[in-house]
C-alpha cells in the first residue's frame, strides 16, 4: 500500500476541464470544425500573433536554464502595470501562483475562505493541499453578499481569503468599495484577488489599491485576453514581502524560455487585446438577445466576463442532461453541477465566442426546448 500524505488525494474530487472539440466529433459525429467549444474560456481570436513570433525566437535557447526568478518577464509586466519587479511572481498559469499562496502563509488544517460557488481550484487545491475551505454562499441573483464575507474574513483562524473579480462562475463584477471593505477587515490575513477575466470588464482591474493595502496579492493569467492558455503563463503582484516566500516555495525553473518570450510579447499586443475584448462585449450582447426568446433557458443577467450562466427553467432537464443534449448538437459548455460546487442542477456556463459558435448554442438550445414540446 502507498503512503499519501493526505487520502484525498485519492479519494477527493478532480478538477474537470472543458470537453476537446475532437472528443465530440468522434463521440457524436460532428465535423471537428463545427463543434462548438464554449467550456473552457478561451480566446476565440486564438493566441497573440507577437506572442507566437517570440516563441518561436526563443526556440533557439532551449538547451540553456531560464532565469530561475523569470527576471525578464518579471520586468516587463513590471513596467507595464507600474511596480517593482520584485512585486512580482511568475508561475506556469495563474493556477501555479494560486498553489504557492496556498502552500506559504497557510498551513496544515488551517482555513481558507472563499465564495460559493467559486473557481474550483481554489478549494480542490487547499483540500489536496490539507488546507480547510470555508465558503460564504452568494445571495439570490449571485449577490456578493459583501456583509456575510467581511464577517467571515474576521475570524482569526482565516488565514487567506480568496475574491475573483469577475466572479466565475456567474461573471458578476465586484466594486472597488467591497474589495477595500474585504481588505481592511482581513487585517493580517491574505486576500488573493484574482482577475483572470478583468479585461472584459473594459475596467482598470485592482491593482491600484495594492498602494493601499500590504495583505493584497492581485493574480492575473496570460491564458484568456492574451490567448496564451496553451502556453501556461500568470503572475501575482504584491508586496515584496509577500512575493519573496513565493519565489522561495515555487520549483526553481518553473517557467522556460517559450513562456517568458511569449508572455512578455503579448503584454505589448494592444492591437490583438483590442480586437478580443471588443469581439467578447460585442458578442455577449448579442447571445443575450439571441436567447431572450427562450422559455426553457434564461441566460442569468449581468456577466461582465467571457463567459455567462445559462439557467435551466424547464423541470424535465437539469443541467447534465441540458449538457448531454447540447453535446449531441456539437456544443461544449460546462456542466454546473460538475464544476462548480454549490451551483447545482440548474445552471450551465458557456463561453462568449465568435458569432457562428453562439448562433450554434443559441440553434442548439432552441432545438433542444422544440423538443420538448
Amino acid at each position: 500500500m502507498v503512503y499519501l500524505s493526505n487520502p484525498i488525494l485519492e479519494t477527493g474530487e478532480p478538477y474537470t476541464p472543458g470537453l476537446s472539440r475532437e472528443y465530440v466529433a468522434a463521440t457524436y459525429g460532428v465535423p471537428v470544425g463545427d463543434v462548438a467549444k464554449l467550456g473552457s474560456a478561451e480566446n476565440p481570436l486564438g493566441p497573440s500573433p507577437k506572442a507566437i513570433l517570440a516563441i518561436a525566437g526563443a526556440l533557439a535557447l532551449t538547451e540553456q536554464y531560464p532565469n530561475w526568478t523569470s527576471e525578464k518577464l518579471r520586468t516587463a509586466i513590471a513596467a507595464k502595470y507600474g511596480f517593482d519587479p520584485d512585486q512580482v511572481v511568475c508561475g506556469t498559469g495563474e493556477t501555479e501562483v494560486i498553489s504557492f499562496i496556498l502552500r506559504a502563509f497557510a498551513g496544515v488544517g488551517e482555513k481558507v475562505l472563499m465564495y460559493k460557488p467559486c473557481f474550483p481550484i481554489y478549494h480542490l487545491f487547499a483540500e489536496n493541499e490539507g488546507r480547510v475551505p470555508v465558503f460564504v454562499e452568494m445571495g439570490e441573483g449571485f449577490d456578493f453578499r459583501i456583509d456575510d464575507y467581511v464577517a467571515a474574513v474576521k475570524a482569526p483562524d482565516i488565514r487567506i481569503a480568496f475574491l475573483t473579480n469577475p466572479h466565475s462562475p456567474s461573471g458578476r463584477l465586484m466594486s472597488d468599495a467591497d474589495i477595500r471593505k474585504v481588505c481592511a477587515a482581513a487585517g493580517d490575513t491574505i486576500v488573493v484577488l484574482d482577475e483572470a477575466y478583468i479585461h472584459f470588464t473594459e475596467t482598470q482591474g485592482g491593482f491600484h489599491l495594492l498602494k493601499e493595502f500590504k495583505n493584497l496579492i492581485v493574480l492575473r493569467t496570460f491564458s484568456k485576453a492574451f490567448g496564451l492558455a496553451g502556453l501556461r503563463a500568470g503572475f501575482g503582484i504584491a508586496a515584496p514581502e509577500l512575493i519573496r516566500p513565493l519565489w522561495a516555495i515555487k520549483p526553481t525553473w518553473n517557467m522556460g524560455h517559450m513562456q517568458m518570450a511569449g508572455a512578455a510579447a503579448a503584454l505589448d499586443d494592444e492591437d490583438h487585446l483590442a480586437r478580443t475584448i471588443s469581439l467578447i462585449v460585442e458578442m455577449r450582447g448579442y447571445i443575450a438577445q439571441r436567447l431572450s426568446g427562450l422559455t426553457a433557458f434564461r441566460m442569468v443577467p449581468g456577466s461582465r466576463s467571457n463567459f455567462f450562466l445559462i439557467e435551466v427553467l424547464d423541470p424535465r432537464l437539469d443541467s447534465t442532461s441540458a449538457f448531454d443534449k447540447l453535446l449531441e448538437h456539437g456544443v461544449i459548455v460546462k456542466d454546473g453541477s460538475v464544476s462548480f460546487l454549490g451551483l447545482g442542477k440548474r445552471f450551465l456556463r458557456s463561453d462568449v465566442g465568435l458569432k457562428k459558435n453562439m448562433d450554434r448554442l443559441a440553434d442548439a438550445l432552441a432545438a433542444i426546448e422544440r423538443d420538448l414540446a
